[in-house]
C-alpha cells in the first residue's frame, strides 16, 4: 500500500516525463500547432486547477467541521479541577 505522497510523486513523474517528451519532441509524433499552444502552459493550468480544488476542499471541510460538545465539557471540567488544585497549593488567579 503506497502512501499519498508516493502516489502523487508517481503521478507527477509520469505527467512530467510525458509532457517533457512531447514539448521537447523526443517522441516523433506530429502534433497540430493548436495542441502545442495548449501543451506548453498545461502545467500552469493544472497547478491553478489543483489550487482551486484544494481551496474548495479546505473551505468545505472547515464549513462542515463537527463540534465535540462532550470533549468541550470534559475539558472545562478538567480546567476547573486544575484551578481548584492550584488554588489549594497557593497559586492565585487574577
Amino acid at each position: 500500500m503506497a502512501t499519498k505522497l508516493v502516489q502523487w510523486l508517481t503521478l507527477f513523474t509520469l505527467f512530467s516525463s510525458v509532457w517533457l517528451s512531447l514539448v521537447l519532441k523526443l517522441i516523433p509524433v506530429e502534433l497540430d500547432p493548436r495542441i502545442m499552444d495548449v501543451l506548453w502552459p498545461l502545467p500552469i493550468y493544472l497547478l491553478v486547477v489543483f489550487g482551486s480544488y484544494s481551496l474548495a476542499t479546505i473551505g468545505y471541510r472547515v464549513a462542515t467541521f463537527n463540534d465535540c460538545d462532550e470533549a468541550a465539557e470534559s475539558l472545562k471540567q478538567e480546567i476547573k479541577e486544575a484551578r481548584e488544585d492550584l488554588t489549594r497549593k497557593g497559586f492565585k488567579f487574577s
